[in-house]
């Protein structure tokens, strides 16, 4: 019964293709989500591998903290979604004097582990809110 959320903000990273990689792994176990992300050739893999391991780390340190027993194979990616972040607008000199505008685009990723019990008790809870 140990849910784990791990975020990172302002990476440079596009959401768009933040978003690409993500959708792979939303609703895989966490070990299989680490070895997908390992061999994806998307450049946003890598820090989207970093924040699941983080998570992982995070869910074990929770579990030692309420002295429980966690298992890293029942761990799931329950919640992932990636916001955009700000935008840094830079300035790029072309010819007679005019100048190109530069979006530099960065994101917020945000990733939630949790055991199947915990993702039970959200649906149930979801659906008495609903009532």
């Amino acid at each position: 019964m140990v849910e784990s959320i791990a975020r990172v903000k302002h990476i440079r990273v596009t959401a768009t293709k933040a978003r690409r990689v993500v959708n792979l792994i939303r609703g895989k176990q966490a070990t299989e989500a680490l070895a997908i992300l390992k061999f994806a050739p998307q450049g946003a893999s890598e820090p989207v591998y970093k924040l699941v391991a983080s998570a992982i780390a995070n869910a074990r340190v929770k579990a030692d903290a309420s002295n429980t027993y966690l298992d890293e194979q029942d761990l799931f990616v329950s919640q992932a979604f990636v916001d955009e972040g700000t935008t840094l607008k830079r300035f790029q000199p072309r010819a007679q004097g005019r100048a190109f505008q530069i979006l530099k685009r960065t994101s917020h990723i945000t990733i939630v582990l949790a055991t199947p019990e915990d993702a039970d008790v959200a649906k149930a809870a979801k659906k008495a809110g609903k009532k």
